[in-house]
């Protein structure tokens, strides 16, 4: 299953070139990604996705540069790889028939209350399983 995410772009984004700023695809990146935990928590007082996380790490390819425009894009979002602590989110930025970017991110689940990084409870590796795909886009769906 993917999750899609609708993102506007802002007058702001762009830079010199008319361009929507690489260091913004960041930000649609993270927008997508809050959009995406904040649907997974299942309420019902489980603190599933409820508590904080981290970046460990980004990897971004760009493949085409972003122009301005009133059109939100489309910040397709999927899990990669699910481990003890951590998981890795894989992203595509494009239209329907445009891709702009592909990316990836190494998310760590953080406790605030202890300071620290925490382990994936059995509750919250178990729907993320349902996001899992490490296949389908690797080379992306979209002519590149």
């Amino acid at each position: 299953m993917r999750h899609l995410y609708s993102c506007p772009l802002r007058w702001s984004d762009m830079d010199a070139f008319g361009h929507v700023n690489n260091a913004v695809f960041v930000r649609y990146l993270e927008e997508a990604r809050i959009d995406f935990t904040n649907r997974l928590a299942p309420g019902g007082g489980s603190p599933s996705f409820t508590g904080g996380s981290v970046v460990a790490r980004h990897e971004i390819d760009y493949v085409r540069p972003l122009v301005h425009r009133h059109a939100p894009v489309t910040v397709e979002l999927w899990v990669k790889k699910i481990s003890a602590a951590s998981m890795t989110v894989a992203y595509e930025v494009k239209d329907e028939d445009t891709l702009y970017l592909r990316a990836s991110t190494v998310v760590v689940p953080y406790s605030f209350a202890d300071e620290r990084p925490r382990r994936l409870t059995a509750e919250e590796k178990a729907i993320l399983k349902e996001y899992l795909d490490d296949a389908a886009h690797q080379e992306g769906s979209v002519a590149g």
